[in-house]
């Protein structure tokens, strides 16, 4: 295993220093360059160039999301490979960067990655509810963003921006696939008179799969899968906008097959999620003053039915066949400022969220209650090269049970963050910052309370947040058609919640771990053809985690559940008229995880593998009156991999897409 990393990390930086070799010796240029001057992201709450930008930053581009095979952005993030994926039959994703993942349904405060859609709390932790379609872009902040968003994000922070219509259009688009794979789907965009549109609408299904290994796991079909998005507003002045965005979910008779090797037949799950945001964005006559009003509400709920006709595992029973649910009702506001005085830049506001949450289980009925303030400062010296930011956030944190038990605690946080970032050249940036994360304690585990013939279990109102402090330094370097990066970061996790047992034999929590976590980050990527001075996009990439550390600092044991290299790589090709294909590689190397299959729990090692997906799009027919006509191709696991992201759940073979859509 240690060869296989030294190995892979060897190569990646001989392919980094190659790379910014050629750079420094290329004069081509060409009108489709990324520059880091150029490139505006939002990491920080208000638009600012990446070259401002002190932490790692990932910036997917439509582009990117449209060549992909992907449907969900929990399958894209899985193409991309940037850390631990948990993935299941039954539209159920959860996905990692730097050793920590979010929650998988529910309550997203409970997550260690942050969800956000177009800068506010996604309301849920399963990228399986969250389709790639009306997508603009996808701005990942790889470590802590808690002093920018709040709770939850600590390992890092995806923010999922949708499109905004710039001109009118409509799609239709429809294909299907082996496995009983059949889906289509409708967007439209427009734009006149101050009035913007943007929107889709998909529907799919399919049928039960077969692994690598040529094994029919049954009960992994979705009967009816459906989404929507939509983004509109209206600008009635210069930078002055009132807009609304609407996202919607719904998956009916998912099946829950549970182990291959306790295959259940009859359990399913329907899941629903939806959200409404209200904006206004706005700023003065020279611009110099902008300002952002929202609220938001929105609903994430799981269902999950367990008929006692097929029970090979025992859960039918054990659940008396019923329908189990999680249901949270989700509201919440921002207000904020942006300031830019010369060589400063302020951004001060306030955040609130509420969470009203209902489950079969303890605690069936709590709530969450969490406003916040914050501040973003920037300030630009020694001729706009060197930026240097700070912020700090504090938040007030209340939770309350209404059942089994009448109880609520409070606990308040402060956090801070110091960064730099120092333009050496116009192409090559080097960046530095520390930045605190934190994940308040669940209602259950400050003020929950049981007693049944399993014993007691009481919450502690002592309980701290957990907390990760980060240390990081990258460079950046960007030159025509080219962009390579390369990260080191180390990252102190505190206070981790964790059950025990008292003297008297009741359960309840305490803060009593400690782990290290600390690795490389390198993305690199190069357009082979712009160098060669060619009409063809012939773009080599490769983005490659490696955690050289992560272990639990009292047993000096790698954490469970956890990789040490996780690499995506390929190539992506385009005439720039009418052909598009892209070849990827996802590698995940072993990890060690808790043996629940078998029913022991016992720690054992779980293989790596590796998937590879491949994409074309051809444009067949374009014509002024009629539109365009384009034919599109997939395979998913090309080589039919045999492999799982969580043991006892194999995921599909190769899979095969076959569509057509209509452009106008």
């Amino acid at each position: 295993m240690k060869k296989r990393v030294f190995s892979t990390l060897f190569l990646a930086v001989l392919l980094f220093w190659q790379m910014v070799s050629n750079l420094a010796a290329t004069e081509v240029e060409a009108p489709d360059t990324y520059s880091l001057k150029e490139v505006v992201v939002t990491a920080s709450r208000s638009e600012q160039p990446l070259s401002q930008i002190s932490s790692n930053i990932t910036i997917i581009p439509r582009k990117e999301l449209v060549t992909s095979a992907a449907r969900t952005i929990g399958e894209f993030l899985a193409e991309k490979n940037l850390g631990h994926i948990q993935m299941y039959p039954g539209a159920l994703t959860s996905i990692g960067i730097r050793g920590f993942r979010t929650d998988t349904h529910g309550n997203d405060l409970q997550s260690h990655l942050l969800i956000l859609l177009d800068g506010r709390r996604a309301g849920t932790g399963n990228l399986a509810k969250l389709l790639k379609a009306n997508v603009e872009r996808i701005e990942i902040i790889r470590g802590p963003g808690a002093v920018q968003y709040g709770s939850a994000g600590m390992g890092g922070v995806i923010n999922i921006i949708t499109t905004r219509g710039t001109d009118n259009s409509l799609t239709m688009a429809g294909g299907g696939g082996n496995f009983g794979l059949a889906e289509a789907s409708v967007g439209a965009t427009a734009a006149k008179a101050g009035f913007d549109f943007a929107g889709t609408f998909t529907a799919r299904t399919w049928n039960d799969y077969e692994d690598g290994a040529g094994n029919r796991y049954h009960n992994t079909d979705i009967d009816h899968e459906s989404a929507a998005s939509i983004n509109t507003g209206f600008k009635f002045m210069e930078g002055n906008r009132i807009g609304a965005i609407f996202t919607y979910y719904k998956a009916d008779d998912a099946g829950m097959p549970g182990y291959l090797s306790k295959n259940d037949l009859d359990d399913y799950t329907d899941k629903r999620h939806w959200s409404l945001d209200l904006r206004y964005d706005g700023q003065n006559q020279d611009g110099h003053i902008k300002w952002l009003v929202r609220g938001f509400i929105g609903e994430d709920d799981d269902e999950w039915t367990t008929p006692p006709g097929s029970d090979p595992d025992g859960w039918d029973a054990w659940s008396n066949g019923e329908t189990s649910i999680n249901y949270t009702d989700q509201y919440g506001a921002q207000a904020q400022v942006t300031g830019s005085f010369d060589r400063f830049t302020v951004t001060g506001g306030i955040d609130w969220i509420k969470y009203d949450i209902s489950a079969s289980w303890d605690p069936k009925d709590s709530e969450y209650d969490n406003p916040a303030l914050f501040l973003l400062s920037s300030m630009d010296i020694f001729e706009d090269r060197l930026t240097l930011t700070f912020g700090m956030r504090y938040d007030w944190y209340s939770v309350e049970i209404n059942d089994p038990n009448d109880n609520q605690e409070d606990e308040e946080n402060f956090t801070p963050m110091a960064g730099l970032a120092w333009m050496v050249t116009e192409d090559l940036k080097f960046r530095a910052q520390y930045a605190q994360g934190f994940m308040m304690p669940s209602a259950w585990q400050l003020a929950g309370y049981s007693a049944s013939f399993w014993g007691i279990t009481k919450g502690n109102p002592d309980l701290d947040p957990e907390k990760s402090h980060t240390y990081e330094a990258g460079i950046d370097y960007s030159h025509g058609g080219a962009y390579a990066s390369l990260t080191y970061f180390h990252t102190d996790f505190n206070d981790k919640i964790e059950s025990i047992y008292l003297p008297d034999g009741t359960q309840t929590y305490d803060n009593i771990s400690d782990a290290t976590i600390e690795g490389l980050e390198i993305a690199a990527s190069y357009d082979i053809g712009q160098c060669l001075d060619l009409s063809w996009e012939i773009r080599p990439y490769l983005n490659l985690t490696w955690l050289t550390k992560y272990e639990d600092d009292e047993t000096d044991e790698d954490l469970l559940y956890t990789s040490a290299v996780h690499l995506s790589s390929g190539i992506s090709l385009s005439d720039g008229e009418r052909f598009t294909a892209r070849f990827n590689l996802a590698y995940t190397s072993d990890q060690d995880i808790q043996d629940w299959e078998s029913g022991t729990g016992n720690v054992v090692n779980m293989d790596g593998f590796t998937v590879v997906d491949i994409t074309a799009e051809y444009l067949m027919l374009r014509t002024a009156k009629y539109g365009d006509f384009t034919i599109r191709g997939e395979i998913k696991n090309l080589f039919d991999e045999d492999y799982a992201y969580v043991k006892g759940y194999p995921m599909p073979g190769v899979n095969f897409y076959l569509g057509m859509r209509w452009d106008y």
